[in-house]
């Protein structure tokens, strides 16, 4: 088996690891613009040997692991140079902007969009984990436009890596996501601007941080240059549920400033039941 994959860091270092256990003669290339990266993988084992673009005619398999962005410019490039039985799938955090890309070239039908919903707020190919994707969700977009034997192709790789499938338009997706994923990394973000500031004039502020801060603002040590992109292209949706999270927190703070303990209580009860909510939907 031959997987190329482009971009090294911790989705795609992570998926080459697993690939290379569940398949004892798998080879993986990486494809890589940052040269310590490529020497980083080579090092750790997640990939055999450097290559490029125009190498991927003979893959099995190429997986595009790269910003959101660059993943628009790098996937026609691919599909023009892929042989006949090659499956390509991206990770990408966003699914409309890539499906429309290439939704008239001539090789669309041997790629999957996919996005394993999975990761730490490490990069780079030093944060690749073995069993990252071991009971994670993976959402596939526009399955009917990918050939049915290269659908088939993924889906056992993807059980071998022990994820779930799901199906979903790229539109709901990207819609979905911004609540989820995105907005949950900008309120990280800004909870840890907010703190930052505070320190300025506090130096003692961070002595008192315990677990619950650490937790919730784990996710701002996140590359910014994988998040501005994807900021970019979903633009429109995370407007959107930034304009009803910032609804909610306006509320809160108004029930603080009537100081109508009652109403703050019911709000935070009600929002307790998200602890059944996410119980129900672990595997």
């Amino acid at each position: 088996m031959n997987v190329y994959l482009i971009g090294t860091g911790l989705i795609g270092g992570s998926m080459a690891l697993d690939i290379k256990t569940h398949h004892k003669n798998a080879l993986v290339f990486g494809i890589d613009d940052n040269p310590q990266h490529l020497t980083e993988a080579l090092q750790l084992g997640i990939i055999n040997a450097p290559a490029t673009i125009a190498d991927v005619k003979s893959a099995d398999f190429v997986i595009l692991a790269v910003p959101v962005d660059i993943g628009l410019v790098i996937l026609p490039q691919v599909l023009d140079v892929v042989g006949s039985e090659t499956l390509v799938f991206d990770v990408g955090s966003t699914k409309f902007p890539i499906c429309d890309a290439v939704a008239q070239h001539p090789n669309r039908r041997q790629f999957l969009a996919t996005h394993p919903i999975a990761g730490t707020e490490f990069s780079g190919p030093s944060s690749a984990i073995k069993g990252l994707f071991e009971g994670k969700t993976n959402i596939i977009c526009e399955v009917e436009k990918t050939t049915f034997k290269l659908q088939e192709k993924a889906l056992e790789l993807f059980r071998n890596l022990g994820m779930r499938i799901r199906y979903m338009d790229p539109k709901s997706h990207d819609k979905h996501i911004a609540y989820v994923s995105h907005l949950s990394h900008i309120s990280s973000f800004m909870l840890g601007k907010t703190v930052i500031e505070k320190e300025k004039d506090e130096r003692d502020i961070f002595d008192m941080a315990g677990s619950g801060f650490e937790s919730t603002v784990r996710l701002a040590k996140s590359s910014p240059g994988m998040w501005t992109p994807i900021f970019k292209q979903n633009r429109k949706q995370v407007i959107k549920s930034l304009e009803e999270y910032i609804s909610n927190l306006t509320q809160f703070k108004a029930l603080l400033e009537q100081e109508n303990y009652e109403a703050l209580f019911k709000e935070m009860n009600d929002v307790n039941r998200i602890k059944e909510i996410l119980n129900g939907i672990k595997p």
